[in-house]
């Protein structure tokens, strides 16, 4: 058998957890050699999703920042909080893969299952693409689409695609480090599905509910932007902020 390829994996929260987890148990079948982690301080997840301990646990190096890293076969980010740059990218030999948890090309960016439920969409997915210099950017390589269900909350939308982004992850793991794989130019698919960018701090903006609009448009806001464990929408009643919650918190 050829030497391991080398591989570092960059990520947070559950979902990266599960996927790290999920690679260093099948890392000799795949004949890969973790190489590093680098992940981000999250408290707000609890003991049971830290992956600074997960690899420490299992003997693998955890980086401070991108630069620390060294040049490897593989880069494999899953919700890393940083963009990477040009020279981190090219520290990949082989291949440099975001898995992104949202349809591209229509959703580059953040918040996407707010925007995907505020503009009533019918489908979303999780895609999984090459790293460029950029946002979210590069070709496509995998892509798992699905039904949002009718009525639809932002953390119910948020629960089904960590659960479709994790398959997607074990289902293509093997075709990403043999290279097994074609890839699509996000441009081909623009004129079928469209093309967004969204930033974090639109939240601020989307979570302001203006009883003005009509009833439709007032429960899709509030089923967008209710998300678990963050400020809830409200609307400005007196110059105070009166809070609209919903039955999933």
């Amino acid at each position: 058998m050829s030497a391991p390829k080398e591989i570092i994996f960059l990520g947070s929260k559950p979902i990266g957890y599960n996927c790290l987890k999920f690679l260093i148990g099948n890392a000799g079948i795949l004949n890969l050699s973790l190489k590093g982690v680098l992940t981000k301080n999250r408290t707000e997840f609890g003991g049971d999703h830290d992956l600074a301990a997960l690899a420490q646990q299992n003997g693998i190096e955890v980086f401070e920042s991108l630069d620390d890293m060294p040049e490897c076969d593989f880069l494999y980010s899953v919700q890393y909080h940083e963009i990477l740059k040009a020279r981190h990218i090219e520290k990949a030999r082989e291949l440099a893969v975001n898995l992104h948890m949202a349809p591209l090309p229509e959703y580059r960016g953040s918040n996407q299952f707010s925007f995907a439920l505020i503009e009533g969409k019918e489908e979303f997915g999780t895609t999984l693409h090459r790293m460029l210099p950029g946002v979210d950017n590069g070709p496509i390589i995998f892509q798992k689409r699905f039904p949002i269900p009718e009525n639809c909350w932002v953390g119910e939308l948020y629960d089904i695609t960590v659960d479709k982004s994790l398959k997607l992850f074990i289902e293509t793991l093997r075709h990403v480090v043999t290279g097994n794989f074609r890839e699509i130019d996000q441009e081909l698919l623009v004129s079928k599905y469209g093309t967004s960018m969204h930033y974090r701090n639109e939240m601020n903006q989307i979570k302001v509910i203006d009883l003005n609009w009509d009833k439709e448009k007032i429960e899709r806001h509030i089923r967008a932007t209710s998300m678990p464990g963050f400020e809830p929408p409200y609307c400005i009643m007196g110059g105070k902020k009166v809070y609209l919650t919903d039955k999933y918190q």
